[in-house]
């Protein structure tokens, strides 16, 4: 089947009907770089959010957390970058309340429809001053526009080298619905939900409730199925907001569209994933590694897992090593069964293990495929039909460089 969506290269966080974005730089970051972005909705917009498993959660999450716990609508988020504003206390729940309130009172909406996120180091207190001033000229940097989507991308990043957007369209209905995605991550990245910071609008019509059951199956296949050095943040959740204004009848599991409408919501979620694991603190290439034959997709996913934050399979994939023993001993390792007798592995199209022997293969191609700006792992277990994809990234000298120096 081909898919029931269209891809849109230039579409942006405001793509979707109802939505305006913007940033700014108000001083908690040492260079000019925006650090202040918002994202909001010109009428109440049904809401969901999944949030870091970390048991140190950060104040802006605790406070998110109050604002849906109260009323699943969302009217804006809010996001600093350059401070995390995690473990810091009383007072780190008091800044993250007040930036709340305070853009709740520069939009005229109530403030617990505004949510509230923050990247960046942690244990350090916010610089309010500069915070406040920041949101007092926020609304009139809002825009609907790529320009908008553009200035709010920018705002929520730290180590990352490039801004991640994804958008599709479809027909729901007769009615053209929209649905994009913004996301930063390029460190503390793990598959343990969330893994970054990640925003998803669309303009369908669809219950806060359903919207959070997808938002979190999605997030099973896609976020969580990254990682860039198994550290999982304290402060990481994606958000999700629809506005329904794209007209069409509300969304339901029975709806004709349903497929299509959870099919590109997927898309947009994979396609920020990969961005984030692409993106990895001094990464040179992205790993996808897949994991069919196995008895359920629970286990592929286990051992997908695994094999992409093993230390040593993303040693050898930045040394273009074709070392398929740390992939097997990765799967091996995984806590779920396989039959040690039945394991093929594949880098690319050259295969170097059948039936868990080795295959002589040609080393210099090997060398040549792994020297790639995408490497693809497959192992096939051969004892059922569960598959998994999982991606992350090599691990090299510019990770320890990035990471000793990241506070300084």
């Amino acid at each position: 089947m081909g898919k029931t969506y269209e891809i849109v290269p230039e579409g942006g966080i405001t793509a979707p009907k109802g939505f305006k974005a913007g940033g700014l730089h108000c001083g908690l970051k040492k260079t000019d770089r925006h650090d202040l972005g918002a994202i909001v909705c010109e009428v109440p917009a049904a809401a969901a959010a999944v949030y870091t498993t970390n048991l140190f959660q950060a104040a802006p999450l605790q406070v998110t957390r109050e604002s849906l716990a109260e009323e699943s609508v969302l009217r804006a988020v809010l996001v600093n970058s350059g401070n995390a504003n995690a473990c810091t206390g009383k007072q780190g729940e008091e800044d993250a309340r007040t930036m709340r309130a305070e853009l709740a009172e520069a939009l005229g909406v109530p403030k617990h429809q505004v949510a509230v996120a923050s990247t960046g180091v942690i244990g350090e207190l916010l610089k309010m001053d500069r915070v406040s001033s920041g949101i007092a000229q926020l609304p009139a940097k809002l825009r609907g526009d790529a320009q908008g989507s553009d200035d709010f991308c920018q705002a929520i990043l730290t180590t990352d080298l490039v801004k991640k957007t994804a958008c599709v369209r479809l027909d729901v209905d007769g009615k053209t619905v929209t649905i994009a995605g913004a996301a930063k991550g390029s460190g503390m990245i793990h598959p343990n939900m969330a893994t970054m910071l990640g925003f998803i609008t669309t303009d369908a019509a669809i219950s806060a409730a359903l919207l959070q059951e997808l938002l979190r199956e999605a997030t099973d296949v896609t976020f969580n199925m990254i990682t860039v050095d198994g550290d999982t943040s304290t402060n990481d959740m994606v958000i999700a907001m629809a506005s329904g204004l794209a007209g069409n009848r509300e969304l339901s599991r029975d709806h004709a569209d349903w497929t299509a409408f959870a099919d590109g919501f997927r898309y947009v979620c994979r396609e920020l994933a990969k961005a984030i694991a692409r993106d990895g603190e001094g990464a040179t290439k992205l790993i996808e590694t897949t994991v069919t034959g196995a008895e359920s997709d629970e286990a592929a996913r286990a051992i997908a897992k695994t094999i992409i934050g093993s230390s040593l399979v993303k040693s050898a994939m930045f040394g273009a090593d074709a070392n398929w023993g740390r992939i097997i001993a990765a799967a091996g390792r995984a806590g779920v069964p396989l039959n040690v007798h039945t394991v093929d592995i594949r880098l690319g199209d050259i295969s170097v293990l059948e039936q868990s022997r080795p295959v002589a293969f040609d080393e210099e191609a090997a060398l040549e495929y792994l020297k790639g700006d995408t490497v693809a792992i497959h192992v096939d277990l051969n004892m059922g039909s569960g598959r998994a994809v999982a991606w992350g990234c090599d691990l090299t000298y510019d990770y320890v460089r990035i990471n000793a120096a990241y506070r300084t």
